[in-house]
């Protein structure tokens, strides 16, 4: 099995490109990759890199490569299939191209890189005003720019409500697209990323609170002799993490300062923990005094979720033993680390790699206290 090339062994491996709209890659294509890497990480964008073989009198050193199907913006969907179970893994845009000459018949390779399609928010700056539009309206009338590249917008409406004022205050968009967009998220403790899929071609663009709720993945299991699934798995606890935000907020009418009260940051943050770990810092946000109320709450309790979780786990896993994929941006159960770090985590990041015979994921984990809240752990 470990000499099975990709796309041949039990895991197979499936590749789209083209300039907008995709099509199937020629055989010969998917026959010379010899790596793909995907890393997909909340709140950010996901990158990927594909390494193929390039044979001198090959396909893709006489004609594709030159005549520009590995160009720069061309399109790359990546599914993978395991146990004929598909799942679309990334929707990107080539960004880098990179050939690697050797003397060794075999040795040459090309290799891309790339990130998802949120790229295309972040190619070109725009001024624009949204008067009248609360930010999770301002969002939607973004994403709707992107709608040809399948892009469907996920969109929540913020935990605090923030209705707009025009006769105060008009709000202005200046930069890309992504950086405002990600602007509005980190102003209300949202995240933003692009989901791909379910079907190639098709990606959700979340702009929400983290995916704390709902159905858990199968458990990750450590130090249980053969019902383990994972590798290893690394918890580290920075006692430091966390901070108690303050805010001031300025009364325009009465020009009284009052400091404003501390909020639960349950409506953003579900604890996963059942002993969370005390704020030992305070920090005091800039600007607040001067925004309207609503902004300055909305900030206040951003920053305090945000900073909540004190717990970080890392490990890689084997899919063929595993059995499913990892997703990220998803709850999962760890059991075998002990009572302390037992329990559901949020899933932080995924890397995949992809190599003849083999299917590694790389992974971290969060959250906000020691011990699990709950004696389940779905297996």
């Amino acid at each position: 099995m470990s000499e099975l090339p990709v796309g041949r062994g039990p895991v197979h491996i499936t590749l789209q490109m083209g300039p907008k709209l995709t099509r199937p890659v020629p055989a010969e294509v998917t026959e010379a990759l010899l790596s793909a890497q995907i890393t997909a990480t909340a709140g950010d964008r996901s990158g990927f890199q594909l390494a193929f073989d390039l044979t001198k009198n090959g396909l893709i050193n006489r004609t594709l490569l030159p005549e520009g199907f590995f160009d720069p913006k061309t399109r790359v969907i990546v599914s993978v299939s395991v146990r004929g179970t598909p799942e679309v893994l990334l929707d990107g845009l080539i960004v880098r191209q990179e050939v690697g000459a050797s003397n060794q018949p075999g040795h040459s390779t090309l290799t891309v890189t790339g990130e998802d399609l949120s790229l295309l928010m972040d190619l070109e700056e725009r001024t624009d005003r949204y008067p009248n539009l609360p930010p999770s309206e301002r969002v939607l009338a973004i994403l709707r720019r992107y709608s040809d590249y399948g892009i469907r917008p996920d969109v929540y409406t913020e935990k605090v409500s923030q209705p707009p004022h025009q006769d105060l205050r008009v709000h202005y968009q200046t930069g890309t697209d992504l950086q405002y967009v990600n602007e509005l998220a980190r102003a209300n403790g949202y995240t933003f990323y692009l989901e791909p899929g379910p079907n190639p071609g098709q990606s959700s663009a979340r702009w929400g609170p983290e995916v704390r709720l709902g159905i858990r993945q199968h458990a990750l299991n450590v130090n249980m002799d053969n019902n383990s699934t994972v590798d290893q798995l690394t918890f580290a606890y920075d006692g430091t993490a966390r901070e108690e935000p303050q805010a001031r907020w300025q009364d325009p009418g009465t020009r009284q300062s009052t400091l404003l009260p501390q909020p639960p940051i349950s409506p953003l943050r579900p604890p996963l923990g059942k002993r969370p770990t005390p704020a030992l810092k305070r920090r005091t946000l800039s600007g607040t005094a001067k925004q309207q109320r609503e902004q300055a709450e909305a900030e206040l309790l951003a920053r305090a979720a945000v900073s909540a979780d004190v717990i970080s786990g890392s490990g890689s896993l084997d899919v063929n033993r595993h059995g499913y994929l990892l997703a990220p941006r998803q709850l999962v159960g760890v059991r075998g680390a002990g009572r302390a770090y037992d329990g559901d985590y949020f899933v932080k990041s995924v890397t995949h790699t992809l190599r003849p015979g083999s299917y590694q994921q790389n992974f971290t984990l969060s959250r906000e206290g020691l011990e699990a809240r709950s004696a389940y752990v779905r297996p």
